[in-house]
Protein backbone atom coordinates (compact mmCIF):
# COMPACT_ATOMS: atom_id res chain seq x y z
CA UNK A 1 0.00 0.00 0.00
CA UNK A 2 1.28 3.37 -0.97
CA UNK A 3 1.18 6.67 1.43
CA UNK A 4 -1.73 8.77 0.17
CA UNK A 5 -0.57 11.73 -1.89
CA UNK A 6 -0.81 14.34 0.49
CA UNK A 7 -1.76 17.20 -2.59
CA UNK A 8 -4.91 15.61 -2.93
CA UNK A 9 -8.60 17.39 -0.95
CA UNK A 10 -9.18 17.27 2.21
CA UNK A 11 -12.45 14.92 2.96
CA UNK A 12 -11.99 15.80 6.59
CA UNK A 13 -10.38 18.74 8.38
CA UNK A 14 -10.10 19.23 12.42
CA UNK A 15 -8.55 21.29 14.56
CA UNK A 16 -8.44 22.09 18.21
CA UNK A 17 -11.48 20.05 18.81
CA UNK A 18 -12.67 19.81 22.30
CA UNK A 19 -15.92 17.35 23.60
CA UNK A 20 -17.87 17.36 26.33
CA UNK A 21 -20.78 14.81 28.46
CA UNK A 22 -21.89 17.10 30.52
CA UNK A 23 -19.42 18.10 32.90
CA UNK A 24 -16.49 15.07 31.69
CA UNK A 25 -14.33 17.04 29.53
CA UNK A 26 -13.53 14.02 26.77
CA UNK A 27 -11.35 15.79 24.06
CA UNK A 28 -8.44 17.81 24.55
CA UNK A 29 -7.51 20.35 21.35
CA UNK A 30 -7.74 16.83 18.69
CA UNK A 31 -6.04 17.79 15.42
CA UNK A 32 -6.52 15.89 12.33
CA UNK A 33 -6.64 15.43 8.56
CA UNK A 34 -8.00 12.84 6.01
CA UNK A 35 -7.25 13.52 2.87
CA UNK A 36 -10.01 11.97 0.00
CA UNK A 37 -9.70 8.22 -0.73
CA UNK A 38 -7.29 7.89 2.11
CA UNK A 39 -7.94 5.27 5.03
CA UNK A 40 -6.86 6.14 8.51
CA UNK A 41 -6.99 4.42 11.88
CA UNK A 42 -7.47 5.88 15.29
CA UNK A 43 -5.35 3.29 17.80
CA UNK A 44 -5.54 3.92 21.45
CA UNK A 45 -6.57 2.47 24.73
CA UNK A 46 -9.81 2.30 25.68
CA UNK A 47 -11.02 5.64 26.51
CA UNK A 48 -8.76 7.14 25.11
CA UNK A 49 -11.00 9.40 22.92
CA UNK A 50 -11.00 7.26 19.41
CA UNK A 51 -15.25 6.97 19.89
CA UNK A 52 -15.70 10.12 21.09
CA UNK A 53 -14.05 11.57 18.02
CA UNK A 54 -16.34 10.00 16.50
CA UNK A 55 -19.38 11.35 17.62
CA UNK A 56 -17.95 14.83 17.88
CA UNK A 57 -17.61 14.58 14.31
CA UNK A 58 -21.27 13.74 14.00
CA UNK A 59 -22.19 16.34 16.30
CA UNK A 60 -23.75 13.01 18.84
CA UNK A 61 -21.85 14.71 21.75
CA UNK A 62 -23.63 17.14 24.34
CA UNK A 63 -20.80 20.16 23.72
CA UNK A 64 -18.11 20.01 21.05
CA UNK A 65 -16.13 23.12 20.82
CA UNK A 66 -13.18 23.62 17.28
CA UNK A 67 -13.48 23.05 14.49
CA UNK A 68 -14.88 20.14 11.82
CA UNK A 69 -14.72 21.12 8.31
CA UNK A 70 -16.04 18.10 5.95
CA UNK A 71 -15.09 18.99 2.69
CA UNK A 72 -13.98 22.24 3.38
CA UNK A 73 -17.69 23.30 5.39
CA UNK A 74 -17.30 24.14 8.50
CA UNK A 75 -19.81 21.52 11.01
CA UNK A 76 -18.99 22.72 14.22
CA UNK A 77 -22.35 24.55 14.61
CA UNK A 78 -24.74 21.89 12.35
CA UNK A 79 -26.95 19.41 13.80
CA UNK A 80 -26.10 15.35 13.16
CA UNK A 81 -29.00 15.61 10.10
CA UNK A 82 -27.11 18.30 8.60
CA UNK A 83 -23.88 17.12 8.90
CA UNK A 84 -24.96 13.53 7.15
CA UNK A 85 -25.65 15.57 4.06
CA UNK A 86 -22.56 17.36 3.49
CA UNK A 87 -21.31 13.39 2.46
CA UNK A 88 -20.26 11.54 5.53
CA UNK A 89 -21.93 8.23 7.30
CA UNK A 90 -21.23 6.70 10.72
CA UNK A 91 -21.34 3.03 11.29
CA UNK A 92 -21.44 3.18 15.32
CA UNK A 93 -20.58 -0.14 17.51
CA UNK A 94 -23.92 -1.01 18.08
CA UNK A 95 -24.67 -1.26 14.93
CA UNK A 96 -28.63 -0.12 15.19
CA UNK A 97 -30.12 -2.87 12.88
CA UNK A 98 -34.11 -2.56 13.54
CA UNK A 99 -35.67 -5.87 14.38
CA UNK A 100 -38.57 -5.28 12.78
CA UNK A 101 -37.54 -4.71 9.62
CA UNK A 102 -36.20 -7.46 7.02
CA UNK A 103 -32.93 -7.63 5.77
CA UNK A 104 -33.40 -5.65 3.08
CA UNK A 105 -36.10 -3.01 4.23
CA UNK A 106 -33.06 -1.84 6.68
CA UNK A 107 -31.09 -1.63 4.06
CA UNK A 108 -33.69 0.48 1.57
CA UNK A 109 -34.55 2.75 4.96
CA UNK A 110 -31.90 5.54 5.11
CA UNK A 111 -32.32 8.27 2.37
CA UNK A 112 -30.17 8.50 -0.92
CA UNK A 113 -28.23 11.88 0.03
CA UNK A 114 -26.47 12.30 -3.43
CA UNK A 115 -25.61 10.96 -6.43
CA UNK A 116 -22.92 7.92 -7.12
CA UNK A 117 -24.44 6.07 -4.06
CA UNK A 118 -23.88 1.50 -4.61
CA UNK A 119 -26.51 -0.05 -5.85
CA UNK A 120 -28.56 -2.91 -4.21
CA UNK A 121 -27.31 -5.42 -7.14
CA UNK A 122 -23.53 -3.64 -6.67
CA UNK A 123 -24.18 -4.11 -2.53
CA UNK A 124 -25.42 -7.84 -3.11
CA UNK A 125 -22.78 -8.97 -5.08
CA UNK A 126 -20.08 -7.38 -2.28
CA UNK A 127 -22.45 -8.92 0.37
CA UNK A 128 -23.86 -12.11 -1.13
CA UNK A 129 -24.88 -13.21 2.65
CA UNK A 130 -26.94 -10.44 2.90
CA UNK A 131 -28.93 -11.38 -0.90
CA UNK A 132 -29.72 -14.21 0.90
CA UNK A 133 -30.94 -13.06 4.21
CA UNK A 134 -32.45 -10.16 2.51
CA UNK A 135 -35.91 -11.55 3.45
CA UNK A 136 -35.04 -12.19 6.84
CA UNK A 137 -35.68 -10.09 10.32
CA UNK A 138 -32.86 -7.92 11.17
CA UNK A 139 -32.37 -9.52 14.52
CA UNK A 140 -32.40 -12.69 12.48
CA UNK A 141 -29.14 -12.38 10.87
CA UNK A 142 -25.70 -12.98 12.31
CA UNK A 143 -23.43 -10.50 14.26
CA UNK A 144 -21.71 -10.77 10.91
CA UNK A 145 -24.37 -10.24 9.26
CA UNK A 146 -25.86 -7.57 11.12
CA UNK A 147 -22.21 -5.58 10.76
CA UNK A 148 -22.42 -5.94 6.86
CA UNK A 149 -25.22 -4.88 6.48
CA UNK A 150 -24.77 -1.59 9.20
CA UNK A 151 -21.60 -0.71 6.38
CA UNK A 152 -24.10 -1.68 3.34
CA UNK A 153 -27.12 0.75 4.01
CA UNK A 154 -24.75 3.92 4.55
CA UNK A 155 -22.69 3.19 0.91
CA UNK A 156 -26.17 3.14 -0.40
CA UNK A 157 -26.85 6.51 0.16
CA UNK A 158 -23.71 8.30 -1.23
CA UNK A 159 -21.44 9.48 1.16
CA UNK A 160 -17.88 8.89 0.31
CA UNK A 161 -16.78 9.75 4.19
CA UNK A 162 -17.03 6.44 6.08
CA UNK A 163 -16.60 6.63 10.36
CA UNK A 164 -16.56 2.83 11.42
CA UNK A 165 -16.29 2.44 14.98
CA UNK A 166 -14.72 -1.48 16.18
CA UNK A 167 -16.62 -2.94 13.04
CA UNK A 168 -14.50 -6.28 13.27
CA UNK A 169 -15.69 -6.49 17.86
CA UNK A 170 -16.59 -9.84 18.33
CA UNK A 171 -16.68 -11.40 15.08
CA UNK A 172 -15.33 -14.96 13.40
CA UNK A 173 -12.09 -14.87 11.94
CA UNK A 174 -13.72 -15.30 8.24
CA UNK A 175 -16.19 -12.39 8.94
CA UNK A 176 -13.46 -10.01 9.35
CA UNK A 177 -11.79 -11.55 6.71
CA UNK A 178 -14.46 -10.38 4.38
CA UNK A 179 -14.14 -7.14 6.47
CA UNK A 180 -10.91 -6.13 5.66
CA UNK A 181 -11.64 -6.73 1.98
CA UNK A 182 -15.02 -4.78 1.77
CA UNK A 183 -12.39 -2.19 3.33
CA UNK A 184 -10.28 -2.63 0.05
CA UNK A 185 -12.77 -2.40 -1.90
CA UNK A 186 -14.65 0.75 -0.70
CA UNK A 187 -10.70 2.56 -0.87
CA UNK A 188 -10.68 1.43 -4.37
CA UNK A 189 -13.89 2.69 -5.30
CA UNK A 190 -12.66 6.56 -3.88
CA UNK A 191 -14.34 5.74 -0.26
CA UNK A 192 -11.96 7.53 2.23
CA UNK A 193 -12.06 5.87 5.53
CA UNK A 194 -11.38 6.36 9.27
CA UNK A 195 -11.77 3.43 11.71
CA UNK A 196 -11.75 2.57 15.28
CA UNK A 197 -10.48 -0.41 15.83
CA UNK A 198 -8.89 -2.34 18.79
CA UNK A 199 -8.48 -5.52 16.72
CA UNK A 200 -4.66 -3.79 15.82
CA UNK A 201 -4.05 -7.09 13.31
CA UNK A 202 -6.97 -6.22 11.28
CA UNK A 203 -6.68 -2.57 10.70
CA UNK A 204 -2.95 -2.33 10.86
CA UNK A 205 -2.63 -3.74 6.55
CA UNK A 206 -5.71 -1.62 5.35
CA UNK A 207 -4.82 1.60 6.94
CA UNK A 208 -2.97 4.65 4.98
CA UNK A 209 -2.20 6.30 8.34
CA UNK A 210 -2.38 6.24 11.70
CA UNK A 211 -3.22 8.63 14.70
CA UNK A 212 -2.44 7.31 18.23
CA UNK A 213 -5.01 8.86 21.28
CA UNK A 214 -4.17 8.98 24.92
CA UNK A 215 -6.07 11.15 26.92
CA UNK A 216 -8.38 12.77 24.39
CA UNK A 217 -5.24 13.74 22.60
CA UNK A 218 -3.49 13.14 19.32
CA UNK A 219 0.03 12.08 20.45
CA UNK A 220 1.47 11.01 17.37
CA UNK A 221 0.87 9.95 13.74
CA UNK A 222 2.93 7.93 11.32
CA UNK A 223 2.26 5.64 7.87
CA UNK A 224 1.84 2.45 6.97
CA UNK A 225 5.30 3.06 5.56
CA UNK A 226 6.71 3.72 8.69
CA UNK A 227 4.62 1.13 10.14
CA UNK A 228 7.56 -1.81 10.96
CA UNK A 229 9.44 1.32 12.72
CA UNK A 230 6.92 1.55 14.63
CA UNK A 231 5.95 -1.77 16.54
CA UNK A 232 8.00 -1.99 19.58
CA UNK A 233 6.83 0.70 20.19
CA UNK A 234 3.10 0.10 19.87
CA UNK A 235 3.88 -2.71 21.59
CA UNK A 236 4.64 -1.19 24.91
CA UNK A 237 2.19 1.32 24.07
CA UNK A 238 -0.51 -0.63 22.63
CA UNK A 239 0.22 -4.36 24.07
CA UNK A 240 -0.27 -5.35 20.28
Amino acid sequence: MQDTDASKALALEIQDLHSFYGESHILHGVNLKVHEGEVVTLLGRNGAGRSTTLKAIMGLVGQRTGSIKVHGIESIGLAPHQIARLGIGFCPEERGIFASLSCEENLLLPPVLMQGGMTLDEIYDMFPNLLERKDSPGTRLSGGEQQMLAVARIVRTGVKLLLLDEISEGLAPVIVQALAQMIRTLRDRGFTIIMVEQNFRFSAPLADRFYIMEHGKIIQTFSQSELSQKMQMLHEFLGV
